[in-house]
């Protein structure tokens, strides 16, 4: 396999540079500048992206971005006459026309270009639907554009973010960035209170049709917030920035009753903006799997038992986001908003177990139910403001948030046991019920400001302070056989409390010298985490135990680019960053769904403290975007789930530990393709190799391997105004403390139809088309060997019907000067 991967690697490289050479030896000198900016405020627009078009061919000549300063740079042009178009999420479409390159006009200065929501002064009238960048690149984050997404449509945050390179999603929901589930999620870049926190739920209540774009953060700088192993995805929900009365609808069906629906209506003129967004999500799952355990040197007559599982969930979630903007003064804006979710879930499990001794005989056979019934609330409201000065990049900014969530869930346990032909026998004491709930609340303080220093440099600095308080608790009661009745159940119950606070300080300064830049930051951040467990002894006496991890650390970052012309850059980059245990890390409940594998968090964990290091190097050609990247993090006091031995009942338990050390070093590619004007495709490769330190009092030994993951989406426009996509991804095994995880594989596809007056489509997607999602995974520790896997059954299906109203469309109107008149005028200047 290493060879195989050095020969690609090699190969590739290869190409490039031989691609970098024919550029270099066949391009003519023609150039384009400009500066890119908003035109409401002036402020410079960084990272938008610039296509020129060849205007008799219609061929793409060159793709650009502008730099960080909004300047935008196309270089080694050939003659003609071309029509530049520029995209930004969030901005109209901007065109000129009729740019005429020449022997004796080399040399088109645009001056300066203004992006708006307002109607354009171009040359003629030109019909134009904006469409936003898919892929944009900052000095710090990769801004990953998904609202068109046609494989996610009807689905939830977890589809939409799969479609994302560099990230991926398991069964369950839970998210990884590069291999590594130390990922921080933000909502609108705040922490949510959807289902107390719990990222894979929050992204399950999220309808796909809610979010415009995904942010990842890989190596964040000293401004973002430290918490992250592996960095930072900032999911954005859609918000209006069009002019006049907009609004939409869309409504989804899918297989085994999914139903996804939701609006948005929005309003925006000179001094207000109004908008409002809801959904609503009606989702079935059905799942099933296996945990097939072999016991070694056990002194009891199981060697094996084999557990199979049929699941079934139903998730039902409302979600409701408003706004407004008011615009107190030209360049003062004061926003308020807010969020309300409202959810039911209810889940269903039968586990069939079957226990057999060392000749496969069989020994004993028990089913068991679980059963859940959970409904939850949470709410947040936010006020902003924003104040710009008479320098358009000086800037100061203003956030106070607050939310509130909870959730209350009913748990029901039933087990019978069977004689070996499959008759039932009857009910065991397990039969029980399971009372909790949750509760929790969330304050943010943050002010941010930014001033410019001399033509290029800027400085930053601010503060936060975030606190999060939670309450858990659960009532566990047994039913008693002889009385009929549930009586308490002493050592199930148990209460937690956790406190967490954050107090945050931080400064960044960034400059450029000709083509070479850097920023500099640095983050102080005091934190605390106070928890108190109650629980019960078997007398019914109470008994609390307390925590408390206290700390305050630098977290520095540096950024060092070398830019080495319009379309190609290099970027050294460091940070220090922490990844602080939280939710059901740090509480002590005992899980104790399943009967062999029980799971307990640990409230006395140390945060994980991460060094990250990255060389990133991108380049731009006529019709490709290509990104790789470098990468090494070491990760002290890396927190793994371990599993101890089995117990003399044949139980394992699962609890967080601090090991010593986990050293991962990888490589990762990005490249965007434009094959032809109606066919593109993004493709992502991640190899990496991970290290773990091994802690051999705790049963974990020193384990390193390589992995590797790919993922390729490919969009096509065909006539008829039909529109296609398809998405397959792989994933290779991964090593662990105690084992590895499986391979997966999956393939997505979607088809679109837009009516011809283009307010309205319908789409049709197919997920998991191979009914190939399992994960699974193995453990290996002393006594025992286990083999788990878990499966969503079979593929997933949504027809989807979009309609928009208002000004979906922009229209560029005649002015006195034409686009040629104005290029020459400006070329006199440059």
């Amino acid at each position: 396999m290493k060879k195989y991967v050095c020969k690609v690697l090699l190969l590739t490289l290869i190409i490039c540079i031989t691609t970098v050479k024919l550029s270099a030896q066949t391009s003519p000198n023609g150039k384009i500048i400009a500066k890119v900016v908003d035109a409401q405020n002036a402020e410079t627009i960084p990272y938008a992206s610039a296509v020129l078009i060849n205007k008799k061919t219609k061929v793409n000549i060159k793709s650009v971005q502008t730099d960080v300063n909004g300047q935008l740079s196309m270089t080694d042009l050939p003659d003609g006459i071309f029509t530049l178009k520029l995209v930004y999420v969030g901005y109209q479409t901007v065109v000129r026309d009729s740019i005429v390159i020449a022997d004796t006009r080399k040399n088109v200065n645009l001056g300066t270009i203004k992006m708006s929501s307002a109607k354009g002064t171009q040359l003629k009238e030109v019909n134009i639907t904006a469409q936003k960048s898919t892929m944009q690149l900052g000095i710090d984050k990769k801004v990953f554009s998904v609202d068109q997404s046609l494989v996610s449509e009807g689905g939830s945050a977890t589809d939409v973010l799969q479609n994302v390179p560099s990230l991926q999603t398991d069964m369950d929901g839970n998210v990884s960035l590069r291999g590594s589930a130390g990922v921080r999620v933000l909502i609108d870049g705040k922490p949510s209170l959807i289902a107390g926190g719990n990222v894979a739920q929050i992204l399950q209540s999220i309808p796909a049709s809610s979010i415009e774009s995904v942010e990842v953060i890989t190596n964040p700088s000293a401004k973002y917030d430290a918490e992250g192993q592996s960095g930072i995805i900032n999911i954005v929900l859609k918000k209006n920035k069009k002019l006049g009365l907009n609004g939409s609808i869309a409504l989804s069906a899918g297989n085994r009753d999914n139903y996804n629906a939701s609006s948005n209506l929005s309003f925006q003129n000179k001094s207000i903006n109004i908008y409002g967004n809801y959904s609503y999500r009606y989702g079935n799952r059905l799942g099933g799997g296996y945990n097939n355990i072999l016991y070694r040197d056990m002194p009891f007559e199981t060697v094996y038992a084999d557990q199979l599982s049929d699941s079934r969930s139903n998730d039902k979630s409302h979600n409701l986001k408003t706004g407004l903007d008011y615009y107190v003064a030209p360049k003062s804006v004061i926003s308020l908003s807010g969020g309300l979710n409202f959810r039911d879930q209810s889940r269903d499990e039968l586990l069939s177990i079957y226990e057999f001794d060392a000749a496969r005989n069989p020994l004993k056979t028990s089913s068991r139910n679980n059963g859940s019934l959970e409904d939850g609330n949470s709410y947040d409201l936010n006020l902003d403001f924003n104040q710009k000065f008479k320098n358009p990049k000086e800037e100061l900014t203003f956030n106070a948030s607050y939310s509130k969530g909870g959730e209350d869930e009913l748990n029901t346990l039933k087990t019978n046991l069977h004689d070996l032909s499959g008759g039932m026998i009857g009910t065991v004491p397990e039969f029980r019920q399971d009372d909790e709930s949750e509760s929790g609340r969330n304050y943010n303080i943050q002010a941010d400001y930014t001033r410019p220093i001399g033509q290029k440099g800027k400085f930053e600095t601010g503060y936060r302070t975030q606190i999060r308080r939670a309450d858990e608790s659960r009532l566990s009661r047994f039913f008693n056989t002889e009385t009929g009745l549930y009586a308490f159940n002493p050592s199930l119950t148990n209460d937690f409390k956790a406190k967490d606070q954050i107090h945050a300080l931080y400064v960044n300064y960034q400059n450029e010298f000709k083509n070479f830049g850097y920023q500099l930051g640095l983050r102080a951040e005091d934190a605390r985490l106070d928890t108190r467990f109650t629980g019960y002894n078997d007398t019914g006496s109470q008994n609390s135990a307390t925590g408390k991890v206290d700390y305050t650390r630098l977290y520095p970052s540096i950024y060092l680019t070398r830019k080495f012309n319009a379309e190609q850059s290099l970027q050294l980059s460091y940070s220090r960053r922490v990844n602080r245990p939280r939710g059901r890390e740090v509480n002590p409940f005992r899980d104790v769904t399943e009967p062999f594998s029980q799971r307990q968090g640990n409230p006395n964990l140390r945060p994980e403290d991460v060094h990250a290091f990255e060389l990133s190097y991108s380049k731009f050609w006529r019709s490709i975007t290509f990104i790789s990247t470098a990468y090494l993090r070491q990760t002290d006091d890396v927190i793994q789930w371990v599993r101890t031995a089995p117990d003399e009942q044949g139980v394992t338990l699962s609890r967080p530990q601090n090991l010593t050390q986990d050293v991962s070093t990888g490589l990762e590619l990005i490249g965007r393709f434009d094959i032809t004007k109606k066919w593109n495709f993004t493709a992502n490769t991640n190899l990496y190799q991970s290290r773990i330190k091994g802690v051999p009092e705790a049963g974990v030994l020193e384990t390193s391997g390589f992995s590797w993951n790919a993922n390729l989406t490919s969009n096509i426009s065909l006539p008829y105004n039909l529109s296609l996509q398809a998405r397959g991804e792989y994933r290779s095994p991964q090593v662990r403390a105690q084992g590895r995880r499986d391979e997966m594989y999956l393939l997505d596809a979607g088809a679109k139809y837009d009516f011809k007056n283009k307010k309205s489509s319908l789409s049709l997607n197919v997920r998991n088309i191979l009914n190939s999602m399992n994960f699974g995974m193995t453990t290996d520790i002393p006594n025992s060997f286990t083999t788990f896997r878990r499966s969503m059954v079979g593929p997933m299906a949504n027809l989807t019907y979009s309609y928009r109203f208002g000004k979906t469309d922009f229209n560029f109107k005649k002015t006195k000067k034409t686009d040629q008149q104005e290029s020459r005028g400006a070329e006199e200047s440059f």
